[in-house]
């Protein structure tokens, strides 16, 4: 009876502590080893275990031991530097010699072929500006060259399919066919969604928009106005549509433009776009025609971008390469400026016009920011080659690559007075460029 009695008994207590165990079990998360040596007790792991449910240490070699062994914060790894690259080139001004190049036989237009010469550099590049000098306002209209252009919208797929992803649509040709031809030309950059079309708009609401591309993690302001259009005024029904320059003339109510002075809200949206991007780009459609250095105007202009937080500014309207230069605001901060980069594409007749420059911007990315690496950024001369009889577009060449024999076929010279030759386009590249000339496989290899 007595060996019965203690045989319940132990069962009753075994059950106690099984029951016990499992009550307490949350708490202890962990697989425990127990051990009459204390210093060959297990390590536990805790997830959630407070200081009040930590049982306090005994030299009792009967109680379990319990070790906390804290989980190490992982070491983030190391940041990867890194580049981002920018090309930009000049006016795609879109002559009707150009279109024509661009007429299939079986009709319709297709425009790829402007833009094969440079498909090297399109492909290194993650950000790609082309200024679209002329509007596209609308096939049905029919097409037109200078004065007052029109160009195939087909020019838009082909900017697209090229590989540019910004374009500058803020010209003194933006409105030639008026409120409908820019809000058209709207429409169709709207259309390609891989191009970004700044300096225009189809609410006056969003004037003052900042444009905002993320490339990998860093943002660029991109920012695009022009001094005017061909009116001297800006119509009133056109205000509000495409970023202006200059400021209006006081007291005018005509919209009439003072050439001679920056609009207040340029530098304005320059503030605006440092507090929203890291890089802001400024995009200036300036300068005097055909002047291969910049006028003073261009000048004042460009220092107050440059105190207002400008990083990066790329001209355009002049139709000849003008200088690249480095101007530093009162505070230190540095920008970089091509004053103008020429044509892309024409079939002008000055000689110089057939000279121009591709930007090449290298943005070095660091844990702490951003800047742009000097020692890889500069502009690689190009020559523009077409035919005469009929006008056709023949080709973009770097300069180093260009030959005396394709300059002896030079359509410009069937307009008389030009005579084009290989020495005579390094001699004004190295008048223009000077030290900030680069080559293609110094781009290529990088």
């Amino acid at each position: 009876m007595r060996k019965k009695t203690i045989i319940v008994f132990l069962v009753s207590l075994l059950a106690t502590l099984l029951i016990g165990v499992m009550i307490t079990y949350p708490q202890w998360k962990g697989l425990i080893k127990t051990s009459s040596d204390p210093e060959e007790a297990s390590l536990v792991t805790l997830d959630a275990v407070s200081d009040d449910a930590l049982p306090e240490k005994t030299d009792d070699p009967d109680i379990v031991q319990v070790e906390i062994e804290a989980i190490p914060t992982p070491t983030p790894p190391p940041f990867e530097e890194y580049d981002i690259n920018l090309m930009a080139v000049g006016d795609n001004l879109m002559h009707m010699g150009l279109v024509n190049s661009g007429r299939l036989a079986e009709g319709g237009y297709n425009f790829d072929f402007l833009y094969e010469d440079i498909a090297p550099f399109l492909d290194k590049a993650d950000i790609s500006i082309i200024n679209q000098e002329t509007i596209m306002a609308g096939n049905e209209k029919g097409f037109s060259g200078f004065p007052y252009f029109n160009s195939p919208v087909e020019v838009a797929d082909a900017i697209e399919k090229a590989g540019f992803n910004v374009v500058l649509q803020s010209s003194n040709h933006t409105i030639d066919q008026g409120l409908d031809g820019l809000l058209n030309a709207y429409k169709v950059w709207e259309d390609h969604p891989g191009v970004i079309a700044v300096g225009i708009h189809d609410d006056p609401e969003k004037l003052r928009d900042i444009p905002v591309l993320d490339i990998r993690g860093v943002k660029f302001a991109i920012l695009n106005y022009t001094y005017g259009p061909n009116l001297g005024a800006v119509p009133s029904n056109v205000r509000g549509y495409m970023n202006i320059l200059c400021a209006t003339k006081e007291g005018s109510k005509t919209g009439e433009l003072d050439l001679t002075r920056l609009d207040p809200a340029v530098i304005d949206d320059i503030k605006k776009a440092k507090e929203m991007a890291d890089i802001v780009i400024v995009c200036p459609h300036w300068g005097e025609e055909y002047a291969i250095e910049p006028t003073k105007y261009q000048v004042e202009f460009a220092n107050q971008m440059a105190e207002a937080g400008a990083d990066l500014i790329i001209g355009a309207h002049p139709h000849v390469p003008e200088p690249v230069t480095y101007i530093t605001a009162s505070s230190g901060h540095r920008c970089l400026c091509y004053y103008s980069l020429g044509n892309y594409i024409s079939t002008g007749q000055n000689g110089q016009s057939m000279l121009e420059g591709m930007a090449w911007v290298v943005f070095h990315v660091t844990e702490d920011g951003v800047y742009i690496d000097e020692n890889k950024t500069g502009v690689l001369p190009l020559v523009m080659e077409y035919l005469s009889g009929p006008l056709r577009f023949e080709g973009v060449y770097p300069l180093e690559d260009y030959t005396d024999e394709l300059a002896g076929k030079h359509g410009i010279r069937s307009w008389g007075g030009v005579n084009l030759t290989v020495d005579k386009l390094k001699e004004w590249s190295s008048q223009i460029f000077g030290e900030w000339s680069i080559s293609k496989d110094y781009i290529l290899s990088q």
